[in-house]
């Protein structure tokens, strides 16, 4: 069962623990059932890559592997990381910043 994840596609993260603390990026993709997500340019690991049609080189190629949702921040306005809330607005629920109070 995977639970409510508070950081969508497109939202600015810091990572807050592990190899790449520190690191700030956009995300990419959002693994639910894994509690993951693939943020740009950070934890990039190498690929050995075989000569195909695509590629025909092959070579080692870096790209991003995912990191856990516990382990991002969520970066408001301020450029500070804060945390993420929820509240209705107009009939809508809406995701705001738990730091700075504004919607997001």
């Amino acid at each position: 069962m995977a639970t409510k994840l508070k950081i969508k596609v497109g939202d600015t993260v810091r990572v807050i623990a592990g190899a790449s603390k520190g690191q700030e990026g956009k995300i990419q993709k959002v693994l639910v059932e894994k509690n993951k997500a693939i943020v740009e340019g950070v934890n990039l690991v190498k690929k050995h890559e075989k000569p195909s049609a695509s590629s025909p080189q092959g070579g080692i190629k870096e790209k991003e592997a995912a990191i856990h949702i516990s382990n991002l921040s969520l970066i408001d306005g301020n450029g500070k990381t804060t945390r993420v809330g929820y509240r209705m607005e107009d009939g809508k629920k809406v995701r705001f910043a738990k730091t700075t109070n504004d919607t997001i």
